[in-house]
């Protein structure tokens, strides 16, 4: 079957590498793809937000399904747009893509449906977030109410921080006509949980932990993730089942009520507290860097699942995974995630990848003059499996060590949380 790939990051890389990897020996395209993604698939110079060229290029090359990686083409409605043209897409609809695009409609889905969250209110002006702000008590939690690339969230320590995250939001620092949602500061460990949906089965996949903040024991500012690891030592079978009956399940049934329909996956943000989940957010989309390490774990045909899950049928399925533990470890350029530098050469990424249990995902690089450059933010995601995260982890930095570029930084303590539970 003919397969096309949109995006060009370290989670398409690792969607290309398992599709590759199907039994069923699939056709591969990308577009824009990557450096690292052209190792598995063709690479198509269109951009992904070109619906009409996607669509002229899906019909002449006969394309079976269509996978979009990023929120952004899911959230302007890709999905629906090949569909009319009988292209079948593994993202959910324009409508169904609010749970990610609007904080306001996931909050308002949740409280529809009895689903434990904390408290919010949503404001469109900074005097009336203001005056909200004023008989509140710290933290205070601040949310563009739109996509932000995962860093529209600020927690704030005290009030005159909460005011500026305010007016970086109405200032447009997230993008225009933003409202904010202000809301509840949650204690406890957060948790990322991943499952897929064929508008009628919820089909449990795995559970990681990401990293947001920039530097090492969770300090600076909020990035796109700086490394996850999967599955964590807290996701028990009973907090899984909890996960899946009081959130996972309701969301879905509170979207049919609303006549949405949602098919593909399904990624809750949630704090846990004494084994209790509470919904943060959503994603529409797989989690990025957590599917790098989540894919290096999956057994099963990744391809079928996908083509299951567009056709309705994963009832029943039989998902299988590697009962191993993985961890990828971001490499990112120094000013991340502000100004960084962009023509870096990269070298060393071979000598990395003899380690049989390493693979590094390219995220943010590209070829200029004959040169691997790196020319994003996040630059490559180093990833390893093993029988123990320990080992895992010792594979990952390891790896790190061979991987050179002017301008490489990372975290060192990926995985601590785990580790210190472990220990």
């Amino acid at each position: 079957m003919n397969i096309l790939i949109i995006g060009s990051g370290g989670r398409e890389h690792a969607m290309a590498m398992a599709l590759f990897n199907s039994p069923s020996k699939n056709q591969l395209f990308a577009l824009p793809g990557n450096p690292g993604i052209g190792e598995y698939c063709e690479c198509i110079n269109i951009d992904p937000s070109n619906f009409r060229e996607i669509k002229n290029f899906s019909k002449n090359n006969n394309i079976d399904l269509v996978i979009v990686g990023p929120e952004v083409p899911i959230c302007e409605g890709i999905a629906d747009y090949l569909n009319e043209y009988k292209i079948d897409v593994f993202a959910p609809s324009l409508e169904a893509s609010k749970l990610e695009s609007s904080k306001k409609f996931t909050k308002e889905i949740a409280f529809e449906n009895n689903i434990p969250t904390g408290e919010a209110k949503w404001f469109d002006n900074y005097a009336d977030a203001c005056l909200y702000l004023d008989k509140l008590e710290a933290p205070y939690v601040i949310k563009a109410d739109g996509l932000a690339a995962g860093k529209g969230v600020a927690i704030c320590e005290d009030l005159n921080g909460a005011k500026n995250s305010l007016e970086d939001v109405f200032n447009g620092k997230f993008g225009s006509g933003q409202s904010v949602l202000i809301e509840e500061f949650l204690h406890g460990e957060e948790l990322s949980y991943f499952a897929i949906t064929d508008g009628k089965e919820i089909l449990p996949l795995m559970g990681a932990q990401d990293h947001k903040r920039l530097l090492d024991k969770d300090e600076g500012p909020n990035t796109g993730g700086m490394g996850a690891y999967c599955p964590p030592p807290m996701l028990s079978t009973e907090l899984e089942n909890k996960i899946m009956k009081q959130i996972l399940e309701p969301t879905i049934y509170g979207l049919r009520k609303r006549g949405i329909e949602y098919k593909g996956v399904l990624f809750a943000g949630l704090m846990v507290k004494e084994n209790q989940p509470s919904l943060i957010e959503y994603n529409i989309r797989f989690g990025d860097p957590e599917t790098q390490a989540l894919l290096m774990l999956m057994k099963s045909d990744f391809a079928e699942l996908l083509f299951e899950t567009v056709n309705g049928n994963i009832n029943n399925y039989n998902l299988e995974w590697e009962k191993k533990k993985a961890i990828t470890v971001v490499l990112a350029n120094d000013g991340y995630p502000s100004q960084y530098n962009k023509n870096a050469e990269i070298y060393g990424i071979e000598d990395a990848e003899k380690n049989p249990n390493v693979k590094v995902f390219h995220a943010g690089t590209s070829i200029i003059d004959g040169s691997l450059i790196a020319t994003g933010g996040r630059v490559l995601n180093v990833t390893s499996i093993a029988d123990t995260l320990e080992l895992a982890r010792e594979h990952a930095y390891s790896a790190i060590e061979k991987i050179s570029y002017k301008g490489k930084i990372y975290r060192n303590d990926i995985a601590w949380r785990a580790l210190s539970k472990i220990t």
